[in-house]
């Protein structure tokens, strides 16, 4: 027996055949073990378990963590044993902090196999029994009814009333109704209306199935293996530090050879002191504080984006955010409030326009742009007064202060809709009532108003304009116009509006309740148009998303009217129309490449669908992140370069594939996210620029000494002291600078920028030269006058650490002055270099720390010399960055 997946499109009667089965009986015991061995148990596989160990040990395998253990054993090889401790535990830390970080989709899995249905009531050999959901086997019958969790893959062979909720699998804010009924064409999931799938769950009536496929053959099963097949993303952040390592480390072999070579061949320096002084400039090349203070950056940043409802999962994504080229944005709940709202109603003499979003019973109903007066307006009144009584939900205020609905959500709309005309407290005498059936889509209720007993109809209009033969105008009753009525419903259907319509007619005794056993002479009152309303700061954030160069992609399970509509009022969509699942089908990837740059509104996607969107966004080398909450969305949550989950109506799964989840379901904390992460980003350029000009001017210093053939300016345990202070005290300061103010104005950063610019580069390089030539001078200033080696030595040290704490000031802005605007703004700037003064103090001065580093006193007066030095370096990078400026603009 061969398992397809379009069993929806033949009779229920031809699958019962085709599985060799029956409704009344089942299959047998001996037939089902034999399926047992043929298609394995109801479940998905277990993920294949990696050894820890080498996950552990894989974190080590970066060239950057090579060069920090380089530097951790050369500084022990000095005998400074604390540093080197210190620079062990951060290549530790880096390690743990991966370890964690690994298994996100074995993670993702295990979230699938908690949403199975643990057991199921199946039909066989003609007896209803209970039984562990793994042991079913395609063919069996099973009864589902109201709060199961279907347990695998069916086709519906008899239903009542039943309806489903999909929304973790298809994508659709409203649980769909379910039928036995053929469809004959081919349909996305979330309109197989004669299927239930694995996982999914029953929200009211009953039905009986057949099981079409189990474990990894089920739709869930195949989101199940798409999450495993997705290879993980490699953040732009991880990539550059990795190139940056790697260009480092050969820069540094390279001269670290050249110098050794040309000391000790051409100078004819002793090898013991041509080793050390190598031993020197490697330690002067490594930034051995630059991943200790990336990580804590990161963290800043994590710390900053949870107090605005963006929680991160791994560290390098907060970076990734401030590189975003798009956005795909699931529609209800993230872009919208998922409240529905009345938001039209239509009579047939006029149009009322119902302001207030949600279930707040806050707004008016307005007609000509003025309150509408119920007491004048009749037909008006009768129909907002039926929608409250032919009613069984109602709306309540929370703990939270807001309101919330209290059963079906459309029929929370119009309970809202009579609160606004002051109609909620009508009384409510209900003496018999036909409940909502989603076969029939109508629900009727007999009650009585100003002592007269009515029907009142409320329902799909195409069935409530069936039934009815008279419509009510404000001059009376008359024949039904059904020409006019579909106009109007086809309008606000256009506007994306879901239609409910609503009729009456007095009651005769005897009558029955159901229109359709009964005379169709209702009296047609009009219609109402429902929407679930666009979330205001959502509206701004895609605006600030264009400005900032990202372009915003709306993918959704909805249909394509309501996903235009809704992304037309939210500002999305560039006037191309929607691109539904169907046609994504039907596309080769080189197709899909091109066509998702011309498309903005995706709808009636499925999840391959929106995996194949994310792939062919990044096949056009842009950076995207993608929203999601149903277990659909994790393939693409995962494959996404920022996966963000929705951390209120998000499930289990699509938080654990996602890198970030938002607290508030909030589409606006998104692009609070990116604002953080493109700070964030900058900051890390920021001490990358001030951390390497130190490691370069001590190179310089070293570099010169050797070509002139003098006495290092500064020793091997001296270099580790200035790579020590300013990292514990300078380089995190940087850390908490404020977000720039343009930093949403500029587009995002193409993805192979480095992470030094040409013109980075050449700031570096001019800090480091200015600052090493101060050094390298002072130090053969003072020599020269006569004073000692040691003097000279303490003299360079203090010029070379104060150059940094000047230095310090200027990158705080990358390009524009340091001076004016905010100079005081982060007050922890002048904090450190106060501390950092101590230190320098303490090396100065204090005795034991003299003897350890090889530094003495100095006079008073030679102060001036290493305070004027970093005093200029701060002028010369200011006026550096005006020049600049300057060309820049031309």
């Amino acid at each position: 027996m061969v398992i397809i997946n379009d069993y929806y499109r033949i009779s229920s009667e031809e699958v019962v055949e085709k599985f060799n089965s029956s409704v009344e009986k089942g299959l047998t015991i001996e037939e089902t073990n034999k399926r047992l061995n043929e298609y394995g148990k109801n479940k998905l596989p277990e993920p294949e378990k990696k050894n820890p160990i080498l996950v552990f040990l894989s974190n080590f395998n970066n060239v950057l963590i090579y060069l920090l253990m380089v530097a951790a054993v050369i500084t022990a090889l000095l005998d400074h044993v604390i540093d080197a401790a210190v620079i062990f535990a951060v290549v530790i830390i880096n390690a743990v902090i991966g370890f964690m970080q690994e298994g996100k989709a074995e993670e993702a899995i295990n979230g699938i196999r908690k949403m199975l249905s643990l057991e199921a009531k199946v039909i066989r050999d003609g007896n209803l029994s209970k039984i562990n959901a793994e042991d079913l086997v395609p063919g069996d019958i099973i009864e589902i009814k109201a709060g199961d969790k279907v347990p695998a893959d069916m086709r519906i062979l008899k239903s009542n009333n039943l309806r489903a909720e999909e929304s973790a699998l298809t994508g659709e804010s409203m649980d769909s109704e379910k039928t036995s009924e053929i469809i004959e064409n081919e349909v996305v999931i979330g309109d197989r209306n004669n299927m239930l799938f694995s996982g999914t769950l029953i929200t009211s009536g009953k039905g009986i199935g057949i099981v079409t496929a189990t474990g990894i053959e089920t739709e869930i099963g195949r989101i199940s293996k798409m999450i495993t097949g997705v290879e993980k993303i490699t953040t732009p952040l991880i990539e550059k530090i990795n190139g940056f390592g790697k260009s480092l480390s050969i820069i540094t072999i390279v001269l670290a050879i050249a110098f050794f070579a040309f000391g000790f061949f051409i100078r004819d320096y002793e090898l013991v002191d041509m080793f050390l002084a190598t031993v020197s400039l490697v330690v002067a090349a490594i930034p051995e504080g630059l991943p200790v203070i990336m990580t804590i950056t990161l963290a800043v940043g994590v710390q900053k984006m949870v107090k605005r409802n963006a929680i991160i999962r791994r560290l390098p994504s907060v970076e990734t955010l401030g590189s975003i080229n798009v956005i795909c944005s699931d529609k209800t709940g993230t872009l919208t409030k998922n409240e529905m709202t009345v938001s039209s109603v239509v009579t047939f003499d006029n149009t009322y326009e119902v302001t207030g979003e949600g279930y707040e019973p806050e707004g008016n109903i307005l007609k000509n742009d003025e309150v509408a007066d119920l007491e004048n307006e009749k037909v008006l009144s009768f129909l907002i007064k039926t929608g409250k009584l032919c009613n069984d939900s109602d709306i309540e205020k929370r703990d939270d202060s807001l309101w919330g609905v209290v059963g079906a959500p459309t029929e929370g709309a119009l309970i809202t809709l009579a609160y606004k005309g002051g109609l909620n407290d009508i009384p409510e005498e209900r003496i018999s009532s036909l409940p909502f059936n989603s076969a029939n889509k109508y629900m009727v209720t007999l009650n009585v108003i100003d002592g007269k007993k009515y029907l009142l109809l409320k329902g799909a209009p195409e069935r409530v304009l069936k039934f009815s033969q008279y419509q009510l105008i404000e001059s009376g009753v008359n024949s039904i116009s059904r020409e006019d009525w579909g106009k109007k419903i086809e309008g606000l259907a256009e506007k994306g509006e879901r239609v409910i319509a609503l009729a009456y007619k007095e009651w005769l005794d005897g009558e029955k309740l159901d229109p359709a056993e009964g005379s169709m002479d209702y009296i047609f009152l009009g219609i109402t148009g429902i929407i679930d309303p666009p979330r205001e700061e959502a509206m701004a954030a895609i605006q600030e998303c264009k400005e900032a160069g990202i372009n915003v992609k709306m993918i959704t399970g909805d249909h394509s009217v309501t996903a235009r509509v809704i992304a037309e009022k939210l500002g999305i969509g560039n006037g191309n129309g929607v691109l539904t699942g169907s046609e994504i089908e039907k596309m080769s990837p080189e197709e899909l490449k091109e066509q998702v740059l011309k498309y903005d509104i995706f709808a009636r996607t499925e999840p391959e669908h929106k995996l194949r969107l994310v792939e062919a966004i990044q096949e056009n080398e842009l950076l995207c992140a993608m929203t999601g909450d149903g277990v659909n969305d994790a393939p693409a949550l995962k494959k996404a370069n920022i996966g963000i989950a929705m951390g209120i109506k998000g499930t289990e799964v699509s938080k654990e594939a996602a890198e970030m989840v938002l607290a508030d379901d909030n589409f606006a904390s998104i692009v609070y996210a990116v604002e953080e992460g493109r700070t964030v980003y900058d900051n890390i350029k920021k001490n990358m620029i001030f951390m390497l000009p130190t490691n370069g001017a001590e190179m310089i210093v070293l570099m010169a000494a050797v070509l002139i053939g003098l006495t290092m300016p500064i020793t091997p345990v001296q270099i580790l002291w200035v790579n020590m202070v300013t990292t514990i005290t300078l380089e995190f300061a940087l850390i908490f600078e404020p977000m720039e103010k343009k930093v949403m104005t500029r587009p995002p950063r193409p993805k192979n920028e480095p992470i030094l610019s040409p013109y980075l580069i050449f700031r570096t390089a001019y800090v480091a030269l200015v600052t090493g030539l101060l050094t390298f001078g002072l130090y053969n200033i003072f020599h020269g006058n006569g004073e000692s080696i040691a003097y000279s030595r303490t003299v360079a040290l203090n010029m070379l650490v104060l150059a940094q704490g000047f230095y310090l000031i200027n990158c705080r802005k990358i390009h524009d002055t340091t001076l004016g605007e905010g100079f005081f703004e982060n007050k922890k700037i002048f904090y450190v270099i106060v501390i950092l003064v101590i230190f320098q103090i303490m090396i100065t001065y204090l005795p034991i720390l003299n003897a350890f580093f090889g530094t003495v006193p100095l006079r008073s007066l030679s102060w001036i010399y290493p305070v004027a030095g970093g005093v200029l370096i701060f002028f010369l990078v200011e006026f550096e960055k005006f020049i600049t400026g300057k060309f820049s603009k031309m």
